[in-house]
């Protein structure tokens, strides 16, 4: 593909979301920020939620899992439903109730400072390491595709990136961000679904032909019953699922900011149940994706990479098919990457300047300066760690630096359970050792399990064990409750 029409196409759709800020941050304020005046159409929030709840990782690496995993993930898309259901008959209550403009404060209402403060550092930490991975991997494709062919240095890619992120968001925040993931929503649906046309077309078959070549193949296993050891068990990913979703939906403050823009709880619970079912068709399509690719790597005689996450990017820009294709590669990509990085940094911007300098109830003027440099603050914090991945140059370290966000949302959920279904209270000082140990343990029991327990593999129900051991750890070094003492 050509490095020009590769910018042109970038800088077209950057001046459309441009536009868009432009045009929703009039007149916005610090309320227009964290929480879009709590005006937010519930509809409007549910479609751009499916690009944020997916990413440039989801847009990369979902097709290349099936290689591997067939369709086994949408297992966990059926555990994703109990959970978006726990989210808003639980949760949402909770936070609407309480009129949060950070979900955190929760904790510092229910157990105390302590716990309120490794709440918000646990989220930032997740947070901070989850945006960076997914930026780095739209960096890098920009990277191999545009800017070493201009011999442009990496870190130059990096500000530009952050950069335009920071520039349609630094004013409007939430309410921006509510109207602009609905034109990445659609830029990257679209993307897939030309995709999935011209590789089909490519292949001189119908659409009925490829979806039955599909149907027939390994490829497209679904059910996985056989070996409750191995971790795509049907149980493992089922329950995996649903408390993934819980963390990384209910208690991350990036999500719920959407929901709690909506002008009610009536409202917001219609957005959580329509995006959660559109999510089950979207998935489907993107695991499709992945099918036809391992058939036409077959039908072209082309070596699928070690890398699965590459075969997307390799076949789509690699001269395999029209250039259309490579094009609508890169805009969804693209689409999906930022959907997901604007509204971190946003909810970076809003939890660090409500939870760790606590300035909601500043004077407005200096409110709105304070947000302003965090928000430039959180993005050089970004910038700074994808030059830290670029720098260790390994794949696998990255990913294991990724999956390290999971272990983070352990500690989270077993603060939440311990607050919703006990009246208990804990030692709010020793809290932040606990958030620590629990992590460390988790990942001890991980790297060793098959040799404590008989060839047992961890895939991602570990986040469960995590948040028992920290829900373990506060029972056990509770305080002894206090009279008459009523649930939050």
């Amino acid at each position: 593909m050509s490095e020009l029409l590769i910018i042109s196409i970038i800088i077209a759709y950057f001046l459309l979301l441009l536009a868009i800020s432009m045009r929703s941050s009039r007149g916005a304020g610090n309320d227009s920020f964290f929480l879009g005046d709590r005006k937010s159409p519930w509809y409007v929030v549910a479609f751009g939620m499916i690009g944020a709840s997916l990413s440039g990782v989801t847009f990369i690496s979902v097709p290349g899992w099936v290689v591997d995993s067939q369709f086994s993930y949408m297992q966990m898309i059926l555990g994703y439903l109990v959970g978006y259901f726990v989210i808003a008959n639980v949760l949402m209550p909770l936070y609407y109730k309480l009129q949060l403009t950070s979900i955190y404060t929760y904790l510092g209402e229910r157990f105390g400072r302590y716990t309120y403060k490794t709440g918000s550092w646990f989220f930032l930490l997740s947070k901070i390491i989850g945006a960076a991975f997914r930026l780095f991997l739209v960096a890098n494709v920009l990277q191999f595709t545009v800017f070493d062919a201009w011999n442009i240095p990496f870190y130059v890619t990096v500000i530009l990136t952050i950069g335009l992120i920071w520039l349609y968001t630094f004013r409007g925040g939430i309410k921006t961000i509510i109207w602009t993931d609905t034109l990445q929503t659609i830029s990257m649906l679209t993307a897939l679904v030309v995709s999935i046309i011209l590789i089909t077309r490519s292949m001189d078959l119908s659409m009925g032909e490829m979806i039955a070549r599909v149907a027939a193949s390994d490829d497209s296993r679904i059910w996985f019953f056989d070996n409750w050891k191995l971790e795509h068990h049907f149980f493992k990913h089922f329950l995996s699922g649903a408390f993934i979703v819980i963390v990384m939906t209910g208690l991350d403050q990036d999500m719920m900011q959407k929901n709690l823009s909506c002008k009610n709880i009536r409202e917001a619970k219609k957005n959580m149940y329509v995006m959660s079912l559109s999510l089950i068709p979207v998935i489907l399509v993107f695991l499709y994706l992945g099918a036809i690719l391992i058939q036409f790597a077959q039908f072209r005689g082309v070596a699928i990479p070690e890398a699965t996450d590459n075969l997307f990017p390799m076949i789509a820009t690699g001269g395999y098919l029209p250039q259309l294709v490579g094009i609508f590669f890169i805009l969804g990509l693209v689409a999906a990457a930022y959907s997901s990085a604007d509204s971190a940094l946003t909810a970076l911007t809003t939890s660090f300047t409500v939870d760790i300098l606590e300035a909601q109830n500043w004077e407005e003027k200096k409110l709105t300066r304070a947000r302003r440099q965090v928000h430039l603050g959180a993005s050089v914090v970004l910038g700074l760690a994808i030059m830290l991945f670029r720098a260790i140059n390994d794949e696998n370290v990255i990913s294991a630096i990724f999956r390290m966000a999971g272990y983070t949302y352990g500690p989270l959920l077993g603060l939440y359970a311990f607050g919703l279904f006990t009246r208990l209270q804990v030692r709010d000082k020793l809290v932040p050792l606990l958030a620590v140990l629990s992590p460390v343990l988790s990942f001890l029991l991980s790297r060793f399990s098959e040799q404590l327990f008989n060839g047992y593999q961890f895939g991602f129900e570990l986040l469960i064990v995590n948040g028992a051991i920290m829900f373990l750890a506060l029972l056990l070094t509770r305080k002894r409750p206090e009279p008459n003492m009523s649930r939050t």
